[in-house]
């Protein structure tokens, strides 16, 4: 594709309104039957998200990789994994997703490489104060003959977060800096070389038709040179630890200047490509990220772990909309991704707040978290600004807390001495039909899913669901729906109305109105108003516990 630079741009861009979906790639469908998603199966569901209502679709990494985390650990970034197809497929699948009207947004990984990099073979055979380790970040060890780490800092999967290496000459030698798995060494973007290559990575795939990126740890490419110990507790490693103002490895003003750059890339293409930053930065430094000449939007992480509180929500909202407004970007809302617990299970339990994973042994209501996880979709489908969803959250797919331990694929589970069980179990291979497992996932005859399925899920499959009105995809179908037909969600306004003790209620416009009931009692609809969506049964005019309502009103038709 051409390099032009618009030279207009509309008014309000496709990603500030965007419904994007989340494909994990090893999980979404099999088509070659070898147990993996791959690029075959996405190309066969395509007109499934079509049908769904999305507007695009973002792909975790599908890139050569030796799967230490999921992808994560990248290889190389110009091509395919053979797992997952070629790169001709790739570029055929974005084509027909554009024919189908559905955006591809990629995951680029670049705070860390895989250490089967070409780059990182080199670094290791080149030996200390080499212009090849200068692209990662090495040093020499503390104490007698360097054998302690330059720090203290920890890997967010548990351990140190440094791994010294045995020189070409067989000698203990320097360190080199891992904040996640030992396999993901950390690129150094102080190197100009570092820098030029990712813009080309960016070119490279834009040039196949790529809409845009996900930027995975956004805020962790820049490090303090001085490399300081940190002096935290183990388990405080990857949020804004202790409110440290001037984190050593996480958000440094440095990483502005690098998204400057990135963002005069993407606008030298036609089409409004974008980027969305997965940043875990304090509230106050997120605008930092979004300004008109850096990233377009960010992930609202508030929002996703919040408790399923009235009063905790609306602060959320609030904050979520007036934050990224400062610097004139959209505000984003997502409720699960391929990182977190599902939650349909966080919202089953008493505390509804986002917590540990590892807290298994909490008793979940599924009953209750299904009811809570469809009010929540609507609620997050009536904000202004974009939506993500992660793929089987419109079946109503639950976090799978028993798998067996030999199945646990996430490097966690390693690396914690098996005492936190990670992240699998929201990356179950989704189901799709049928009422024996694999469900579809696969072809017939095929091998086993990489994780196993609950059989539970022969009810839960898209093929159960769809056409039952009741349904968890039909919900969806039909907020996605009217979200891109009815007036007032493409406004980017939202004004708190006055409710009960424990409603939310909210406008969108003089003829669109939001209100979630968080009470323990039924409470009544205005009568005056009709009711566009529920998701939940409605009946003698009352709303019910749990339970959210679009409401069209003002004598204004419907579409």
């Amino acid at each position: 594709m051409p390099r032009t630079r618009n030279s207009q741009k509309p008014a309000a861009p496709w990603w500030s309104t965007a419904v994007v979906y989340q494909v994990y790639i090893r999980s979404f469908a099999d088509g070659n039957g070898d147990g993996v998603g791959d690029i075959a199966g996405l190309r066969a569901r395509l007109p499934y998200l079509r049908e769904l209502g999305v507007d695009a679709v973002w792909i975790t990494p599908w890139y050569p990789s030796p799967m230490a985390d999921g992808g994560y650990d990248v290889a190389d970034y110009r091509a395919i994994d053979p797992t997952f197809g070629t790169l001709a497929e790739a570029e055929e699948m974005i084509a027909e997703a554009h024919a189908l009207g559905v955006r591809v947004l990629l995951d680029i990984v670049p705070n860390h490489t895989s250490d089967r990099h070409r780059w990182f073979a080199d670094a290791l055979a080149a030996g200390p104060g080499s212009h090849e380790r200068d692209r990662y970040v090495f040093r020499d060890g503390r104490g007698e003959g360097g054998a302690l780490p330059p720090n203290d800092w920890r890997s967010e999967f548990g351990g140190r977060a440094w791994t010294r290496v045995t020189e070409p000459d067989g000698t203990p030698g320097q360190w080199y800096l891992h904040l996640f798995a030992s396999e993901q060494p950390d690129l150094n973007w102080s190197s100009r070389e570092v820098r030029s290559d990712f813009e080309a990575i960016l070119r490279f795939w834009f040039d196949r038709g790529v809409d845009g990126f996900r930027i995975d740890v956004a805020h962790g490419l820049v490090k303090d040179h001085t490399l300081p110990d940190l002096g935290i507790a183990d388990d405080a490693v990857f949020e804004h630890e202790g409110g440290k103002e001037d984190h050593p490895h996480w958000d440094q003003d440095g990483v502005h200047e690098i998204y400057q750059t990135w963002r005069k890339v993407a606008e030298s293409y036609a089409g409004d490509r974008v980027f969305v930053a997965e940043a875990h930065v304090r509230e106050d430094r997120l605008p930092l990220y979004l300004r008109q000449d850096e990233l377009h939007s960010a992930f609202n992480f508030a929002f996703l772990k919040s408790a399923w509180e009235p009063n905790v929500l609306r602060e959320v909202i609030d904050r979520g909309v007036r934050t990224p407004a400062e610097v004139g970007a959209p505000p984003t809302w997502v409720l699960s991704n391929h990182d977190v617990p599902r939650h349909v299970t966080r919202f089953g339990r008493g505390d509804t707040a986002f917590g540990r994973r590892d807290e298994g042994a909490a008793v979940t209501d599924r009953a209750l978290g299904t009811r809570r996880a469809r009010a929540a979709a609507l609620l997050m489908l009536a904000l202004p600004g974009g939506a993500y969803l992660y793929q089987g959250e419109e079946l109503g797919l639950w976090e799978v807390e028993d798998l067996p331990d030999e199945a646990l694929k996430d490097p966690t589970w390693e690396r914690s001495g098996h005492t936190v069980r990670g992240r699998d179990g929201c990356r179950v291979p989704l189901p799709w039909s049928g009422s024996d497992a694999p469900f579809g996932f696969g072809p017939a005859g095929g091998e086993a899913p990489w994780l196993p399925q609950p059989g539970e899920w022969e009810y839960f499959s898209a093929q159960f669901q769809s056409g039952a009105p009741a349904s968890m995809l039909e919900l969806y179908r039909a907020a996605l729906r009217l979200r891109r037909e009815q007036p007032g969600f493409d406004s980017g306004t939202l004004r708190w109305l006055d409710a009960p003790e424990g409603v939310l209620a909210f406008e969108r416009s003089p003829v669109l109105r939001c209100a979630v009931n968080f009470s323990g009692e039924p409470m009544p609809l205005p009568r005056d108003w009709g009711v566009l969506l529920t998701s939940d049964r409605i009946t003698g005019g009352l709303l019910p516990p749990d339970t959210t309502v679009w409401l069209w009103g003002g004598g204004a038709a419907l579409r």
